[in-house]
Order: C-alpha cells, then structure tokens, then sequence
C-alpha cells in the first residue's frame, strides 16, 4: 500500500467550509483544473474521490493520482468510445453507477474533496437525472468540497454551485488538425 508523500495531514473538517465548484463551458481545462485542485488537497495531506463520468482510459492525471496510494481513489464509469443510439443505455447504467459512487464517497467522511468530472456532460445528455444530482448538491455535508466538471451544464447545476468558472474557448490548435497529444491533452 503506497502512502500520500504529503505526511502531515491537514485537518480540513475544522478549518473549513466545503463549497461546490462548477467547471464548465467549451474551452479546455475544465478536468485539468479540477486535477489540479486534488493535486493541491493531496499536497496538504488531504484525501480525494474521484469519480470520471464519460471517460475510461489510463489518462496521465490519473495514473498521477494514483502515485498517491490510498488518500485518492478514482472510478471511471463511461464505457469506451463516444455516447450514440446503439450504446446510450449502457453509458445511463454507467452513469448512474458512477452517481452511486460518487453519492456513497460524500456521505462515507473520508474525503476532502469529491469530484464528479464531467458530470455535467451526463447531466446535459439526459443519461443522469438532474433531480439526482441537484438532490446530490443538496445532502452534501458541509466540510465537504464538491468539484462538479463537464460542458452543458444545466442552469439548476450552475444556480446550485457555490463556485462557477466557465472555461471559453477563444482559440484551440485542434481547428488546424492536432490530434489529441500524450501528456497535454490526456
């Protein structure tokens, strides 16, 4: 069992009041900013839940993460490729799978921040309930932060957030052909 670096471990549920933090829009960075803020819970000696809606895949922030051993741990729910008529119910099961994770980690006390990456996205596709979620936001207990990412984010979510950035994209090298790149874009 590989152990956080950060030995020290800062006692958040004193010192703090959990928000929720929305991370939305069409520009890149929304993940990555979300990563970053587990980078900083876990350099304080904080603990991270992760839960990836959407996506699968040995990406580099999460194998990263992974280097912290037990104070993160991270589910990717989607199934692999894109959402489409012959899989939309295979990714809906997923999802709700992955907010059963996410609903279980926020109630359990054990983590510091809880991040739905890209739950927004699951949300604005119909394959999670917004009542679910809203409803998710609302029992969040109070020490607790709560990372919510992903484009489409309804307007109920945004209202709801405590924190909301939204990512525009202004100009990206992919409307000239770059492919996504090792170490950048995942």
């Amino acid at each position: 069992m590989v152990k956080n670096p950060c030995r020290r471990r800062y006692n958040f549920s004193v010192k703090r009041k959990g928000f929720v933090q929305l991370y939305t829009g069409d520009g890149k960075g929304k993940t990555t900013a979300a990563f970053g803020l587990a980078l900083r819970t876990l350099g304080h000696g904080g603990r991270v839940f992760v839960v990836q809606f959407m996506k699968r895949g040995r990406t580099g922030e999460v194998r990263a993460l992974r280097g912290f051993g037990d104070s993160v741990k991270v589910i990717q729910t989607g199934p692999a490729g894109f959402v489409g008529p012959d899989n939309r119910e295979d990714f809906a099961r997923a999802a709700m799978r992955g907010l059963e994770n996410l609903r279980e980690a926020l109630m359990s006390g054990e983590y510091d921040l809880v991040i739905a990456d890209e739950l927004a996205v699951a949300l604005g596709l119909g394959l999670v309930p917004l009542e679910d979620a809203l409803e998710l936001i609302r029992d969040k207990p109070a020490e607790v932060e709560l990372v919510i990412t992903g484009r489409y984010a309804p307007q109920e979510i945004v209202d709801a957030a405590d924190l909301v950035t939204e990512m525009k994209e202004i100009k990206h090298y992919y409307t000239k052909g770059v492919k996504a790149r090792r170490g950048i874009e995942f």
